[in-house]
């Protein structure tokens, strides 16, 4: 089978495309013939060799030669234990090594919703849950409150913006020109095209800013926000070429201190009851994955320049071809 190996960090150039033995599965595995994937941020930093990626990987060079996290496809082989599912039914979920034709999943596999295409699903995993923890679990989120979204436009951003209005929260949804029409599509109740206003300077108070883009510091977050607000951080810009938004993070959280506004960066936790909500909001017509882009995985070099970018409209997802 072909799969994604990258041997060295660097530039997305370092990714190729290798020929691997088609895995088996156990006899608690299942065999998944992969039919997409998607980027996310998590494999920009693994590969450009931030340190933390190191620590965990590697300090010279990747033990774990293998990439990707989501997919979706069609299952061709079940171990003897498995009953949930059978060969010919279409799956989605979280597995390393997803770049590739093939994977043996253990966990975090569940029936892709009929609504959704392959592309779709295999653009959901890291960065819809990554949304929905950080609205439902860290930002304590309820019907009724307000919620700013900045980064509203990007992978995490454009599943938040649909999440928090199935929960029942106003959105004001924050990004660039280009992509307003994006956000109200998605049902966000107000937008801010933040290079026509700034949103640190509007009278509006906020129940939760979702920091997805990182591009205020906290005392002018903090201005927007109500007393014991959340204020979650899923993303900040890469000023720093070994620790990535760390170094942000980590100013953000001593500026915030003493604060009575609540500050919370997390990474998320793949957990099945929040695939299956997900799921229910898949089949209900309530959340849709936006998918920008997509590339065969022959190009998945060019796939995470355009990552890193960071203009990325949605979710940017990766075909397997015969």
């Amino acid at each position: 089978m072909k799969a994604v190996i990258f041997r060295s960090y660097g530039s997305p150039d370092v990714l190729k495309i290798e020929t691997l033995q088609k895995p088996t599965p156990s006899d608690d595995e299942v065999l998944v013939r992969v039919h997409a994937s998607s980027v996310n941020p998590a494999e920009w930093y693994a590969v450009s060799g931030l340190l933390i990626a190191r620590l965990m990987s590697g300090l010279t060079r990747p033990k774990d030669t293998r990439i990707g996290v989501d997919y979706a496809g069609v299952v061709e082989a079940v171990g003897k234990d498995i009953t949930l599912f059978k060969p010919g039914d279409e799956v989605f979920g979280a597995r390393s090594g997803a770049f590739a034709e093939y994977v043996c999943v253990r966990n975090h596999i569940y029936p892709k919703p009929a609504n959704l295409t392959f592309e779709q699903a295999g653009a959901v995993a890291t960065a819809a849950i990554t949304a929905l923890q950080a609205l439902r679990e860290h930002g304590k989120l309820q019907a009724g409150q307000e919620v700013l979204i900045n980064g509203a436009s990007g992978g995490v951003g454009t599943f938040a913006v649909q999440i928090a209005r199935a929960l029942g929260a106003e959105v004001t949804a924050v990004c660039s020109t280009g992509n307003v029409e994006i956000a109200r599509s998605l049902g966000a109740d107000r937008v801010i095209d933040y290079t026509r206003e700034d949103y640190t300077r509007s009278s509006e108070r906020y129940d939760l800013l979702l920091d997805i883009a990182g591009s205020h510091p906290w005392r002018e977050n903090q201005r927007v926000l109500k007393p014991y607000a959340h204020y979650v951080i899923v993303g900040a810009p890469k000023s720093n070429r070994w620790l990535g938004p760390l170094t942000d993070i980590l100013r953000t959280r001593l500026a915030a201190f003493g604060a009575s506004q609540n500050v919370v960066f997390f990474i998320a936790q793949f957990r099945r009851e929040d695939f299956l909500l997900l799921n229910d909001l898949f089949a209900r017509g309530l959340v849709k994955p936006l998918v920008e882009k997509v590339y065969p995985l022959e190009k998945i070099s060019a796939a995470m320049r355009h990552l890193g970018t960071g203009h990325a409209k949605g979710k940017i997802a990766i075909v397997m071809t015969d």
